[in-house]
């Protein structure tokens, strides 16, 4: 099932000639993990904690709504949690929710379940974590367009610091130039057929990929970095949720 050059080669061509064309994109958004590093005393899981008066899965949920690009949204979600998506479908108006599906025992399980899910009338699919509960309709519709015009694009920030590279008894080996730098964010946004070749191809070698964007580079796809800032950062201990409630009250 592994993409071949023929296959890219293809791809973007199909792509060239409709860059410019609305496509029905889908989104499936992450949210089975446990947060063990956020979990709270009485068992809530991070993607139900509030922040500023409401949860951050619907913070994320609302974003993808509201981008006019986005045309389905499928939750892959805890299996004891999945009730409670229903009731916020309703509360919050989140018309574009079509399905909710078990989460798997890895992200990389729980995306492809959320997958098996989408629409067959599906062009693009974004994939986004859904405890990046600050993310914007218009940085979604930033990196979406970025996708429909090279095949493959991934919402990230330039790296600021410097960074070294230590040796096995922790001493720096060296210092790389963090100019080529990137850290990764989402959503990582995909020509559905790409992504299905890549998935499945995965599948099937056993390659595990710590995020989307490896799926593809495991195939030989490139995948294009938008920077989208600082901002949209991933809550994943306490203090995560404070930043954010300061990132938020700003932005208001």
């Amino acid at each position: 099932m592994k993409i071949t050059a023929k296959d890219i080669a293809g791809l973007v061509r199909t792509l060239s000639r409709t860059a410019n064309k609305p496509h029905f994109t889908s989104a499936i958004i992450a949210a089975a993990g446990s947060g063990t590093r956020m979990r709270a005393a009485d068992g809530q899981t991070k993607q139900l904690m509030e922040l500023c008066g409401m949860p951050v899965i619907v913070r994320t949920l609302l974003a993808f709504q509201e981008c006019e690009l986005i045309n389905e949204i499928i939750v892959s979600a805890k299996e004891d949690e999945i009730s409670i998506y229903s009731e916020f479908k309703e509360k919050y108006k989140l018309d574009k929710l079509i399905s909710i599906v078990a989460g798997g025992s890895t992200r990389q399980e729980s995306v492809l379940r959320g997958f098996e899910q989408i629409s067959d009338r599906s062009e693009f699919v974004a994939i986004h974590d859904g405890a990046r509960c600050l993310i914007t309709p218009q940085t979604i519709e930033s990196v979406v367009r970025a996708a429909f015009n090279y095949g493959a694009a991934t919402a990230a920030t330039k790296v600021s610091d410097t960074v070294k590279k230590s040796n096995f008894k922790g001493y720096i080996e060296e210092t790389i130039d963090r100019d080529s730098l990137w850290l990764a964010q989402t959503p990582q946004i995909f020509k559905t057929e790409l992504y299905r070749a890549a998935a499945y191809t995965a599948q099937d070698e056993g390659f595990k990929a710590t995020d989307d964007n490896l799926l593809a580079e495991h195939v030989g796809f490139p995948v294009k970095l938008i920077d989208c800032g600082s901002d949209n950062i991933k809550i994943t201990t306490p203090a995560d949720l404070a930043v954010a409630e300061v990132i938020l009250r700003r932005l208001v």
